[in-house]
């Protein structure tokens, strides 16, 4: 087995994790929070946009079935990479696009592609992406896992877009 961890932030955390989790090869999600100055936070903390976390997803995954760069290549067709700070009526630094590297290779690799797609005009805007060395997960509460499994007509904005990404 070669199971590699990323963590992945795309706007609210629910319809994201639940695209995640359906792409073959993904073995494990959670949700939680990353990239913020403020340990040990929780959902209520985070939602104020002062403590510099953005909702993200914990995304292990089967190298072997799954590449870095396929992951990646999903995680840009289930949100809007190219909004800052915004994923649908979700607006703040809480809810920005960033991918939290968890090695140098996956660091490499991201910077590579974002630079790939920018250049190939598959999308209408530049990518506004951070890209970034984990530091730090806080899962977020128990309610908060998998919630639009336990609430199928819950709040996302998240959905498959039809981009061609061929030619990256």
């Amino acid at each position: 087995m070669s199971y590699e961890t990323v963590y992945l932030a795309g706007g609210c955390y629910w319809g994201l994790e639940k695209l995640l989790s359906k792409i073959p090869g993904v073995i494990e999600t959670s949700v939680g929070f990353s990239g913020g100055h403020v340990k040990n936070v929780g959902y209520r903390e985070v939602s104020t946009g002062t403590t510099g976390h953005a909702e993200t997803v914990k995304v292990v995954f089967d190298s072997n079935i799954l590449s870095f760069t396929d992951l990646l290549l999903h995680f840009f067709k289930i949100h809007d990479p190219t909004t800052l700070n915004q994923q649908g009526n979700d607006i703040g630094t809480q809810y920005r696009s960033a991918i939290f590297a968890t090695s140098k290779e996956q660091m490499l690799l991201a910077e590579d592609l974002i630079k790939k797609i920018d250049s190939s005009g598959a999308l209408k805007h530049k990518i506004m992406t951070e890209v970034d060395t984990f530091n730090s997960f806080f899962p977020a509460e128990e309610a908060h896992q998998k919630y639009l499994q336990k609430y199928p007509d819950g709040y996302t904005c998240h959905f498959i877009r039809n981009i061609d990404f061929r030619d990256i």
